[in-house]
């Protein structure tokens, strides 16, 4: 019988800075053992713990597209009272980590085929939106799915991550990128605004349409505000609530909403989901 907290060991390949405050790192990690890398097979919002020998572990978006071969990332925001985070900023490419999963539900692809998909993701949570975005954009993909709207809003320029790769997603002609900043800098040429606001006035159209909202639970919460008013129903807006896992397998008892595990009903929900459950999240 497999020991479900026992972590598979996995190297550093590279280790990319996203931020000016150098405090967000994406992790290009390799399975050390070829098996390993055919068993690890996930899913778009699906997340995974990593873990330090003699430091512990912490639950992480998985920011890879399940269409990237041969390596898995994550996006990895170190926090000041962080244990495992702020160690984890230390290593170097060639330095080995433990890796435990995939964990949780993920998005529904097979169901979003066909459809608009309007993603909305604010600060360090594009992760997960971001392994979505690159399954779509897939050249073995992208058939299946319409129209193409990215809004994404961060503090500052300065905070915005994967920079490059959006920049890539804006010069093509499959799909509108729309990037916000509440405040801009010298530098800044783009537009200023609140990722709601904004989203009123880029304004998507709700027929046909799935929206798939990541971020901080203040901009959520505002967001549904525009996205009602739009005419989008409950049940076409997916949230990830993947601040909430801590075991991953529903042993803990620390991510339940109600009588849901968010580690294993979610961390995808349905804003109608949501709607029939306590509000403690």
């Amino acid at each position: 019988m497999n020991n479900p907290y026992l972590p598979i060991p996995v190297t550093i390949k590279k280790i990319t800075i996203e931020n000016e405050a150098r405090d967000i790192k994406t992790f290009d990690l390799v399975f050390n053992v070829k098996k390993e890398t055919e068993k690890f097979k996930y899913t778009c919002g699906q997340f995974a713990e990593i873990s330090m020998l003699g430091i512990g572990e912490a639950p992480i978006g998985i920011a890879s597209s399940p269409m990237d071969e041969d390596l898995v990332q994550f996006t990895v925001k170190k926090y000041t009272t962080g244990v495992v985070t702020s160690a984890l900023h230390n290593l170097c490419p060639g330095d080995m980590i433990g890796i435990r999963g995939p964990y949780g539900n993920g998005f529904p692809m097979k169901d979003f085929e066909g459809s608009n998909l309007v993603i909305v993701g604010g600060g360090f949570a594009l992760t997960t939106l971001r392994s979505l975005t690159r399954y779509i954009l897939h050249k073995k993909n992208r058939a299946y799915f319409k129209d193409i709207t990215v809004l994404y809003g961060a503090r500052s320029p300065g905070e915005l991550i994967y920079k490059s790769e959006l920049k890539q997603w804006d010069q093509r002609d499959d799909i509108n990128v729309h990037l916000t900043v509440d405040r801009g800098d010298k530098n800044w040429k783009g537009r200023v605004g609140l990722v709601p606001n904004v989203l009123s006035e880029i304004a998507p159209r709700s027929e046909n349409s799935i929206v798939l909202v990541c971020g901080p639970l203040i901009m959520v919460k505002y967001t549904m505000l525009p996205l009602m008013d739009l005419g989008f129903k409950p049940e076409k807006i997916f949230f990830s609530l993947e601040m909430r896992m801590k075991c991953g397998i529903g042993k803990c008892g620390r991510c339940n909403i109600g009588p849901k595990y968010v580690c294993k009903d979610g961390p995808v929900f349905t804003y109608k989901e949501l709607q029939g459950l306590p509000q403690e999240y």
